[in-house]
């Protein structure tokens, strides 16, 4: 089974000229590796976390990028010896190939949730207590808004494709056990067909 850990949980807080935010950082260990999934932007938060978890940086073998925005990315440098996996490759140094929808060695999912972004990814893991889907910014919520899920809700923070993104949140709706935004509380999906769980 994976495990999944909420290192830092997302957080965003509109100010007058923008924004006070940086992305939930996951991680996740899986077959002997460990990836780093959207370290963020705030570095202080994120190596306490680290700390917290007797992880070294050198000690991360992936940093699994949701997408670009720097609220997400900003931090991925700072794992010296990590493959960096983005929605369509692996990069190592200068060196770009292809993940072919997992993290090499695991058995973790990556799947494409277009709709924040073009060029949007998520991540499936199977845990103990079902499947978790490390969601970037599929779902988000600022500080003191309801967790309510509305498929079709705007984003309010980029112009995104609607459409796209109202798909991407009813496939991870329909596939995952355990969501976990990009920004807020991780939360339990409804996902269920007379009393069990879908298969994988």
């Amino acid at each position: 089974m994976d495990e999944v850990t909420v290192l830092v949980q997302g957080y965003a807080r509109r100010i007058k000229n923008g924004w006070v935010a940086s992305s939930a950082a996951i991680l996740v260990r899986s077959n002997g590796k460990t990836i780093i999934v959207d370290p963020g932007c705030n570095r202080q938060r994120l190596m306490g976390a680290l700390k917290r978890e007797r992880l070294k940086t050198g000690d991360v073998d992936f940093v699994f990028l949701t997408h670009s925005h720097f609220d997400h990315s900003m931090l991925m440098g700072v794992f010296e010896n990590a493959k960096v996996i983005g929605c369509e490759e692996i990069f190592d140094c200068d060196m770009q190939v292809s993940h072919r929808g997992t993290v090499p060695g695991t058995k973790l999912r990556i799947i494409q949730t277009p709709g924040h972004t073009k060029d949007h990814c998520s991540l499936l893991a199977k845990t103990e207590k079902g499947v978790c889907a490390i969601a970037g910014d599929v779902f988000w919520w600022q500080e003191g808004e309801s967790q309510s899920i509305s498929i079709s809700k705007p984003d309010a923070a980029h112009p995104s494709d609607i459409k796209k993104l109202a798909k991407s949140r009813k496939m991870l709706l329909e596939r995952a056990d355990w969501i976990i935004p990009g920004h807020g509380r991780p939360f339990r999906t409804r996902r269920k067909i007379q009393g069990k769980r879908k298969k994988e």
